[in-house]
């Protein structure tokens, strides 16, 4: 199997040469490449990626976002027969074809993620693999029950907290952070839908319908890799940033969830981010936040009433094999 490693980079110069000396270190299971995506960085990101001959990139002039360099990514790596997906703040610490196992014995196995370990050592549970969320899960989510319980039943099974982190599993979501693919499965259901903007999402959408397309996705701890987490994100402002989280959540309920799911969200919303635009509106000294709180209940009510979301940003699904498809909508 010809394996390939795609590093998604937007601002990240801080962490993104660790992250390649982690993949030169196994250049020789990458038989197709390592590819840096360079979302329009200002920090010198193509800089770093220049610094390594053996790496090869692709600096783009614009934000495509998560979904859609991830998507340009595959199409410039037509030899491999799957892609190591890859955040800049991960490094690897096993050899990619440990996680390359887990397609080889099952070739309807679409995806594959090993464990994750945060800066101090320890396995991010509830972050490298969970379950396909549900109603109740994004509701909790969004109304804080999650954070202030977060040993609830529902967040437990969302986050897969119930699951041995040394244990392989199927029919979970890995994280987006370090998710090795199929080319075949990617094709086979459109790639990365990129109506996730630029980030958040668009990882739990592609396994759902990698799902229910008949593939498998599985988590194999016998790989490994370490993770900061949020290194980019974390660079948002807060309006963005809450416009970004709340506005792919509710594409991903528009996508998948039957109506009563979808009310059910968007009456959460309501009820769960008033708070957080008030302490938006003191924090930012602005009545900015309002204008937010309207934009999401605007969106709420679209996907309540099952209609397509307002498009937010370029879309490059044009540019793909197949157009992006919406499984049947599960749960409520």
């Amino acid at each position: 199997m010809n394996l390939a490693a795609l590093v998604i980079s937007h601002n990240s110069a801080g962490c993104l040469a660790a992250c390649l000396e982690s993949c030169l270190r196994f250049a020789d299971q990458f038989s197709s490449g390592i590819l840096v995506i360079d979302n329009a960085s200002t920090d010198g990101s193509p800089s770093i990626a220049r610094g390594f001959p053996q790496v090869r990139l692709i600096a783009n002039d614009d934000n495509r976002g998560f979904a859609g360099a991830v998507n340009q990514g595959f199409q410039a790596l037509p030899d491999a027969d799957a892609v190591l997906i890859l955040n800049p703040d991960v490094v690897l610490l096993s050899p990619p074809a440990s996680l390359a196992e887990a397609l080889l014995m099952n070739p309807r196995t679409g995806a594959a993620g090993g464990l994750l370990l945060g800066p101090g050592g320890q396995p991010q549970r509830g972050f490298f693999a969970r379950r396909l969320p549900t109603p109740a899960a994004l509701c909790f989510e969004i109304l804080g029950f999650n954070r202030l319980w977060p040993s609830n039943p529902v967040n437990r099974r969302y986050r897969a907290l119930d699951l041995p982190p040394d244990r392989p599993a199927s029919g979970l979501q890995p994280a987006g952070a370090c998710l090795l693919v199929r080319r075949a499965a990617w094709a086979d259901v459109g790639g990365f839908c990129e109506s996730f903007h630029p980030v958040w999402f668009e990882d739990v959408d592609f396994i759902a319908r990698l799902l229910a397309a008949g593939w498998q996705s599985v988590y194999w701890p016998s790989f490994r890799a370490a993770h900061a987490g949020g290194h980019s994100v974390s660079r948002l402002d807060w309006v963005p940033r809450q416009w970004s989280w709340y506005s792919n959540l509710l594409e991903y309920v528009s996508r998948h969830f039957q109506t009563l799911g979808r009310v059910l969200v968007g009456l959460s919303l309501f009820v769960g981010v008033a708070p957080r635009i008030v302490a938006g509106i003191i924090w930012k000294r602005s009545l900015g936040p309002l204008d937010l709180y309207a934009r999401l209940v605007r969106l709420a009510v679209h996907a309540a009433v099952g209609s397509r979301l307002p498009s937010a940003a370029p879309r490059l699904e044009e540019n793909l094999q197949g157009p992006v498809r919406a499984p049947g909508r599960p749960g409520i």
